[in-house]
């Protein structure tokens, strides 16, 4: 059989890891996790473009929105994913299927870049900047949907050792558009283009959730038990609550990921000093956008067969590396003839993409095989959620030292990026459980 045959080319795989699914998913899995792949690789596509660190600060730029907005970006994009989805879980864990929730997120993804492409064609000024950040939260929450319903389709209908390099495999395609789209602004961006053409690029990523809600559609979930009905269970509060003061193993986890963050907020300081240094036209970003791409192309396939081997090593791994490019950098900025070259904040932002490679890949599979069922949904739910009010913290906090400078919000970051490996070590094995 075709998907088959792709799969096995794809992806290495061995029988006796079927039997961590259930017998009506082991026929399928193959042909359910090319869907997969080929769903959030176009997913990927309007991520590359509604992205928060790179292409959405150069918008608001161009359409001469107040530099307060800029700050708001990476928290809302963040922050709106993570926070509602303690309070979505028991509506998802009360369907049989989950896979019509991710669709419904991509919907809403959809026509929130749609929102966003008609703001960067028709307004400006604060006006400009009160519309993307409005968007951008609409397009949040449709996210958070996404996020809770995926790792449970992923574990109905991929088994472990495999589950890793599937969301490798999608990482590579997000790379190849990233790295195609960075090329494009790179040699035809010039400084002279503006809100026009990225208008243009949002309504392109619209099209492209689209088709991704209509390939997932086509996934053939196999449906689980809903032992407990929405009314009677518990409210979403007091499950974390429980959660939390029950479970140690959760409870570590989510301080190690929240320790991560350093490779998720690190990157928007380092392109704030690019454009302290001059680089902030269209062609600029493209080498920023480029850096995405060659970091998931690189470490996608890599880090997916890591993260299946061992995803506490490598989240461990991550928070050390992306501590070391963040102090390697400071120390570079203050020798004279390289803190002030052109392609000294490029390349730190290329190392710092490719260890956030490692850094998502490992904490969402990691999450993925430490637990099973309704019990993955209500981790990934709550583990999300206290990650969004987190994320809303330090945000806050690197933002108020940033007044004095990025490098000092840098400096934060890499403390946090040791402080999560050493958290980390104490996490138990997820291949083994």
């Amino acid at each position: 059989m075709a998907s088959q045959w792709i799969y096995q080319r794809l992806i290495r795989s061995d029988e006796s890891d079927l039997s961590t699914l259930s017998e009506e998913a082991r026929p399928l899995v193959a042909g359910n996790a090319l869907r997969q792949m080929g769903a959030q690789a176009l997913q990927s596509i309007g991520d590359q473009v509604v992205n928060a660190k790179t292409v959405l600060p150069w918008l608001l730029s161009a359409l001469g929105a107040p530099g307060a907005f800029v700050a708001f970006l990476v928290p809302i994009r963040e922050s709106g994913s993570m926070l509602p989805q303690a309070a979505w879980a028991p509506r998802v864990q009360a369907r049989r299927e989950r896979k019509q929730v991710w669709v419904l997120g991509a919907a809403g993804q959809a026509l929130a870049a749609a929102g966003l492409a008609v703001v960067a064609a028709t307004a400006s000024g604060w006006v400009a900047g009160v519309g993307v950040l409005a968007f951008l939260a609409v397009f949040a929450l449709a996210r958070s949907l996404s996020s809770i319903a995926s790792k449970d389709v992923l574990g109905r209908t991929v088994p472990k050792g495999q589950r890793g390099q599937i969301k490798g495999v999608t990482t590579v395609a997000s790379a190849a558009v990233a790295l195609t789209l960075g090329l494009a602004l790179r040699v035809w961006g010039g400084d002279n283009l503006g809100a026009g053409v990225l208008a243009a690029l949002l309504g392109v990523a619209a099209l492209a959730w689209v088709a991704a809600a209509v390939v997932y559609s086509t996934i053939r979930e196999p449906a689980g038990d809903v032992e407990t009905p929405v009314e009677d269970q518990p409210g979403w509060v007091s499950q974390a609550r429980e959660l939390w003061r029950d479970d140690a193993v959760f409870q570590r986890f989510v301080v190690a990921r929240a320790l991560l963050l350093v490779a998720a907020l690190s990157p928007p300081f380092v392109v704030g000093l690019g454009i302290q240094q001059g680089a902030s036209g269209l062609s600029s970003l493209g080498l920023f956008v480029m850096a995405q791409g060659i970091a998931g192309l690189v470490g996608g396939r890599l880090f997916g067969r890591l993260a299946d081997k061992s995803s506490r090593r490598l989240m461990i791994g991550a928070s050390l590396a992306s501590s070391a490019v963040i102090v390697a950098f400071l120390g570079l900025l203050t020798v004279a003839g390289i803190g002030e070259a052109f392609w000294l904040a490029p390349a730190t932002y290329l190392l710092l993409a490719l260890v956030h490679v490692g850094a998502r890949l490992s904490r969402k599979t990691y999450v993925v095989d430490i637990a099973e069922g309704d019990q993955r949904t209500e981790y990934v739910a709550v583990a999300n959620t206290m990650m969004g009010v987190l994320l809303l913290a330090v945000g806050a906090l690197t933002a108020a030292l940033a007044v004095l400078g990025n490098e000092f919000s840098l400096l934060l970051l890499a403390v946090l990026g040791v402080a999560g490996a050493v958290v980390g070590r104490g996490l138990p094995e997820a291949e083994r459980a």
